[in-house]
């Protein structure tokens, strides 16, 4: 029997300077409710997709989304329903147009949310969003399907997407807009540097190529790829990274080491081609931590 939860996404919009934050809040004429913005998946959509997509139809803001803040799960309309939350800051705004579905948007102090907010589920993740260190996002991404090895002529490094390859590079594109990705790290091999490219030309931002990457440079240097890893994650800045399967796990150890539980598992678990992990980091004084990890497939 085919699940029938209701899969929805939303984001805790945070703007202001931590001393005097503020949150956006919308209204839902419908319901006659103060909620957060949210809304149910398009058939196929990515959760990460739906919602940046969900906050800006609703209220205008298209957010970049920074940690994950958890799943919200309750029954409505006799159904089961999920909503899986981000934090999020203003990336662009397209002015707010009311509509039969949300008909005024307001930014409030987290006091007035408080006392605006409808349902307690909706408090208890804003609260959580407001407690939130500050983090940029370190992706670690596998490169999306290739041709195979065996069925290839001609030196591994040159082996070429597949078109069901080229279609996840397509669909990259929003996964890592929604993070604010701007910088863009590759392998040197093309179908490391075909898996970013269409991100990257998207954004005018150069893909940086480091062969210490490559599966031919982390044979030869594997204490390369540690030192790529480490070095990256102390910038201050939202990064993507593309390589290979092999490759992956030596340039996850660093991470993987400083994590237990369930979050170390997701690390050394294989990727999927095309999908990536988001590694959620807080720096201070040339010092990072990783404050939460996410995993996704396209």
């Amino acid at each position: 029997m085919a699940d029938s939860t209701v899969r929805a996404a939303g984001v805790v919009v945070i703007k202001g300077p931590r001393s005097k934050p503020k949150v956006l809040l919308v209204h839902r004429p419908r319901h006659q409710d103060w909620s957060l913005p949210k809304g149910k998946l398009d058939g196929g959509e990515h959760l990460v997709a739906a919602a940046v997509r969900e906050c800006d139809e609703e209220t205008g803001i298209v957010p970049i989304l920074s940690i994950p803040l958890g799943q919200q799960r309750y029954r409505t309309m006799g159904r089961d329903k999920t909503v899986d939350y981000w934090r999020g800051q203003v990336g662009k705004d397209n002015r707010f147009a009311p509509d039969d579905e949300v008909d005024k948007i307001t930014w409030v102090t987290p006091d007035q949310a408080y006392r605006l907010l409808t349902y307690s589920r909706d408090s208890d993740f804003m609260r959580k969003a407001l407690k939130a260190p500050r983090t940029w996002p370190l992706i670690v991404l596998r490169h999306a399907a290739a041709e195979k090895r065996s069925a290839f002529d001609g030196r591994d490094y040159r082996r070429p997407l597949t078109g069901p390859g080229r279609t996840q590079a397509k669909m990259l594109i929003p996964l890592l807009s929604a993070f604010g990705v701007e910088s863009v790290v590759s392998s040197t091999a093309t179908r490391c540097v075909a898996t970013v490219k269409p991100y990257a030309a998207a954004n005018r931002i150069a893909v940086r190529t480091k062969n210490a990457l490559s599966e031919e440079g982390a044979v030869r240097r594997p204490k390369a790829v540690i030192a790529q890893a480490v070095q990256l994650a102390g910038e201050k800045k939202p990064i993507v990274v593309c390589s290979h399967r092999p490759v992956l796990p030596t340039l996850l150890q660093p991470f993987a080491n400083s994590l237990s539980g369930s979050e170390a598992r997701l690390l050394r678990e294989p990727l999927s081609p095309g999908g990536m992990i988001v590694l959620h980091r807080t720096i201070s004084k040339g010092r990072w931590g990783i404050e939460a990890v996410e995993r996704h497939d396209v």
